[in-house]
């Protein structure tokens, strides 16, 4: 991975519980703060003792115990109790309208194929994010976004078989038992393929639910995947595609969920201006549009203390996806603090 950037990488490394506690203690010396002033937690925390955890946890295990050990070692890392920071990683299945937000573009063009997304989260969490380069032991390893506290891959990330993931939340009213989404989402940056991480999205299941698009290199397919509690759409990106924080596939009328102001005018927005982009798609178009102010309703960039969901763009990333593998860029203030190129590893070496 040759890179330069002004945003520092943290390599961690090992075992899963190992990979958690350094995890753990990078988030450490912000993370109680963090958990103070952050609403959501007072909502989570009073799920503590309920079976309804217990049973997510079992899920968990049955389905994904590494990384049911890799949240424990991040709880010893952090110095909570292992308990607290699996309830954290369910907020999604706890509190309906848990407050993550994002916007994710995806272009399919003859020459090129890129993924771009807007991370939106709590306003706190401004600077205090870090960039991760996670190797376990036997799996491929992949470069990720973290909040302080969480399993990577809830926000973007891209694996060394290739595979490029961002998420989007969804807030899912009627949870299930099932593993929870930010487990699952965690899970597929130890995929070695596509139809892999397909494979797992279809298969699993699922507490809530998250929106997924995926790519990888060596592969012209780009993918919108809504994986949720009664199904897992997929839809293939033959153009352009874009997704704010609801379930927009046919069919999804049948599963209740919340539609935020915000999301809903981030999805009229990127849907207005998507097909005015101009051909041959050029990548900043695509971030032109991610940091769009839109001159009425809520915007697609988010930087308002007052903003209706508590949220604000912490960073915008640029995945451009070749035969070889993916070019990685990450914004804040529209500038860029990050750029590599992370070279495809064939499957049977990625956990060398």
């Amino acid at each position: 991975m040759a890179s330069k950037q002004d945003m520092k990488v943290v390599q961690v490394s090992g075992e899963p519980f190992e990979i958690g506690r350094q995890l753990g203690e990078l988030a450490r010396p912000v993370f109680a703060a963090y958990m103070e002033q952050n609403r959501a937690w007072c909502d989570v925390r009073r799920w503590r003792g309920d079976a309804f955890v217990q049973k997510l946890r079992e899920a968990a295990r049955a389905h994904c115990p590494e990384l049911l050990d890799e949240l424990d070692g991040m709880a010893a890392g952090l110095g909570w109790s292992a308990g607290d920071v699996f309830l954290w990683n369910c907020r999604g299945e706890l509190v309906h309208n848990a407050p993550d937000g994002c916007t994710t573009l995806a272009a399919a063009t003859e020459s090129a194929r890129f993924i771009a997304h807007n991370e939106d989260g709590d306003p706190f969490l401004r600077e205090r994010c870090r960039l991760v380069d996670v190797r376990p032991n036997g799996k491929p390893g992949f470069v990720s976004f973290y909040y302080p506290g969480s399993l990577p891959g809830h926000t973007f990330a891209v694996n060394r078989a290739g595979v490029v993931q961002a998420i989007n939340n969804l807030r899912i009213r009627e949870p299930a038992v099932g593993v929870p989404r930010m487990i699952l989402a965690r899970a597929v940056l130890d995929t070695g393929s596509l139809d892999e991480a397909l494979a797992l999205l279809r298969s699993v299941p699922k507490a809530s639910g998250f929106h997924h698009t995926l790519g990888c290199a060596g592969d012209t397919r780009l993918y919108s995947v809504e994986a949720s509690v009664q199904r897992c759409s997929v839809q293939t990106v033959t153009n352009l595609a874009g997704h704010a924080n609801h379930l927009i596939h046919p069919g999804c009328e049948a599963e209740a969920q919340i539609v935020t102001d915000s999301s809903r005018d981030r999805q009229r927005r990127v849907e207005a201006l998507l097909p005015a982009l101009t051909q041959p798609l050029q990548a900043a178009a695509l971030l032109d549009v991610l940091h769009d102010r839109a001159p009425s309703g809520l915007p697609i960039y988010r930087d308002d203390p007052l903003d209706p969901d508590d949220e604000n763009t912490l960073a915008t990333a640029l995945f451009e996806i070749g035969d070889d593998g993916v070019s990685m860029k990450l914004y804040r203030k529209g500038q860029c603090a990050f750029n590599t190129f992370i070279a495809r590893v064939a499957p049977d070496s990625t956990g060398a």
